[in-house]
Parts: C-alpha cells; structure tokens; sequence
C-alpha cells in the first residue's frame, strides 16, 4: 500500500477499480491544519485528467503495470490488431476508441508497446515520430509564400495534415504523432 506521500510523479496507483499515473505533486500546509497533497493525475485507460486532493488518511494500492514490445498489424472494420514482438501467434485487438486519433497513422509492422493492466492491453503507444510518404499534395501557388503558407497534404493510409508549400508528392515526410503536425521533409521525389 502507498501513502498519500508517496504519489511522486510517475507513480502508478489503483483508484476506484482503475490505473492511475501521477503527473504532478505538490504538498499543501495551511495554518493550523493537517498536511495535504495535490496531485494532477491521468487515468490510463480512458486518459481522463483529474485533479485531486489527498490527506494522511488516505492510502493506495499499487498498480502493476506491464509493458510489452508490439506490433501493429492491420486494421479491419474500426479493430485495429497487433501481435507480440516475438511471438507473431500471440495478437490482441483494440478498438479505435482506444488508440484515439493516433490511428490514422498506423501502418503495418509499425513498433508499439502495449500496456498491460489486470491480464488486459489498455493502451499502445506508438514512436513519436515517423515516416510517411506524401500521396498527394496540390500544386503550391506562385506568390503565396509571403507569409510562409502551408498546404493540406495527404499521406499513405490517409491521413491528412498541414505542411509547407515546398512539399510535393512522392516526398517523404517525418511526422509528430502525437500531436499530428508536420515536423521536417526526410527525402525528396
């Protein structure tokens, strides 16, 4: 069991029945009363952020979290499905709720690790960063650049985002996935 002192940054906790990650701590001591702890905390399966108050009273069970080298293999009818690392006999499937808006950016035998809670994949993260090649992007106009324009542009599996006008088709670009945001041009068509 963890006392409510113990809720560093990073820690992982149950709370109601489910995983918690503490992002933030601070201790509170007012005049005359007990001693509290404020944390900022974010549940790990639906990735709510909360924020709550603890005393001295309060205690915690410790989460086991495990976390495991993955695969993504291919996404049919909203199930997105990956296998482990080593033992491609041995997949999961999770749906589009729970990977979120990063799903537009897998690709097969993109490298993830799974979260494993209770015997159950709550969660994959994928790299931060990735490759895709742009599979269209209109023409950039002459005398739009004053202002350093930008351009919706498409990439392999669909997914559409902003870039500069100096990116054509068949480039290769690298992208945030977290974020969804353009971050630099890794080869040109």
């Amino acid at each position: 069991m963890l006392s409510y002192n113990e809720l560093t940054k990073g820690t992982l906790f149950i709370l109601e029945g489910a995983p918690y990650e503490v992002l933030e701590m601070n201790f509170l001591r007012m005049q005359q009363r007990k001693a509290t702890v404020n944390t900022k905390i974010r549940n790990l399966i639906t990735g709510k952020i909360l924020e709550r108050n603890w005393q001295g009273s309060d205690s915690f069970e410790e989460a086991e979290i495990e976390r495991k080298n993955s695969k993504f293999l291919y996404a049919n009818r909203g199930e997105y499905w990956f296998c482990d690392e080593k033992n491609a006999a041995d997949r999961f499937s999770l749906s589009g709720e729970v990977i979120g808006d990063s799903a537009k950016f897998l690709k097969p035998n993109t490298p993830v690790v799974a979260t494993i809670f209770k015997d159950k994949v709550i969660k994959v993260a994928m790299p931060i960063k990735m490759d895709f090649k742009v599979v269209e992007a209109p023409p950039s106009i002459k005398g739009n650049t004053a202002q350093g324009g930008n351009k919706v542009i498409t990439l392999e599996g669909g997914a559409t985002i902003n870039a500069p006008l100096f990116i054509n088709e068949g480039d290769v670009v690298k992208i945030n996935t977290e974020t969804g945001e353009y971050v630099e041009r890794v080869d040109k068509s």
